[in-house]
């Protein structure tokens, strides 16, 4: 496990006061890179106060490393200079789509798992990591509905691209369980499937359910609480990997940062007892 990282949060401006003045064992803080490739200003300094005090994450949302198109050499660069200045202990992206011919969505789609499109990706998770000089976690996505061209499963999809790379995973269990219940797969089975060595972050959030066709769709919004179904599957998971730096997601309805560290704690507990078991430290 990453020294001295157990559970974190997301950083919301709304926290920084909270963040700057947080002591809690293990913590560690998450932020968009994209709200922070600035040359200066508040916004920045902000976040190198909070990083003299705690290890930081910088979670990619836009690189768009599924798409059709190289990555922008601009975006890279910005992004090569903020891991320059905050020297993240973490650097993550989604396995998604988000622009098209130059234009960007505010999404992160999905697409067919064919032989061309892990070749792609494993070019741009290259580019990525030369660039940036450090190894790159890629997230799992959330589907949402069957699509049609896959020439391979997720596992092993996910697992070719760390073989081809070198790059290392991160899993966001809610992800997984959205997708369970909108596929209809179990979602304990393919937590069991992962491959555990490459796992360096873990993703924990809420969903909700689809205004008109409830239960049947499960939105990965990260605007609710962590559902208990989704902490039964954070356990099954590492008391089979063991301990891994584990972030608290929330991007709506943001709460107090005292109830976002409630849940931190219980994760926080949860990596200790299985260290404990182990006989790892964590």
């Amino acid at each position: 496990m990453t020294t001295h990282m157990l559970c974190g949060l997301g950083l919301k401006p709304e926290h920084h006061d909270a963040a700057l003045a947080c002591r809690s064992e293990g913590m560690w803080f998450e932020v968009h890179a994209e709200n922070y490739l600035v040359a200066g200003g508040p916004r920045l300094r902000l976040l190198e106060a909070v990083r003299a005090l705690h290890p930081l994450s910088l979670h990619g949302v836009s690189l768009s490393l599924a798409g059709d198109a190289p990555l922008a050499p601009a975006q890279l660069e910005r992004l090569s200079t903020l891991v320059r200045r905050v020297e993240p202990a973490l650097v993550s992206e989604h396995l998604a789509w988000s622009a098209w011919r130059g234009i960007s969505v505010p999404d992160l789609l999905p697409f067919p798992r064919s032989k061309d499109a892990l070749r792609r990706i494993a070019s741009n998770i290259d580019q990525m990591q030369s660039a940036l000089g450090c190894r790159v976690a890629i997230e799992n996505p959330s589907h949402y509905l069957p699509i049609d061209g896959h020439e391979w499963d997720e596992i092993g999809f996910l697992r070719e691209l760390v073989h081809r790379t070198g790059c290392g995973l991160l899993l966001d269990v809610n992800n997984v369980y959205v997708s369970s219940r909108n596929l209809c797969f179990d979602a304990f089975s393919y937590l069991d499937r992962f491959p555990a060595e490459s796992v360096i972050e873990i993703h924990l959030a809420g969903h909700t359910v689809d205004p008109a066709l409830g239960e049947t769709l499960l939105i990965d919004s990260h605007n609710a609480p962590i559902a208990p179904a989704v902490w039964d599957l954070y356990r099954h998971l590492i008391e089979r990997i063991g301990a891994r730096p584990t972030l608290i997601e929330r991007d709506g309805n943001v709460p107090a940062f005292g109830a976002l560290l409630d849940e931190c704690h219980i994760a926080a507990t949860e990596l200790r007892r299985v260290a404990e078991l182990s006989g790892r430290p964590s």
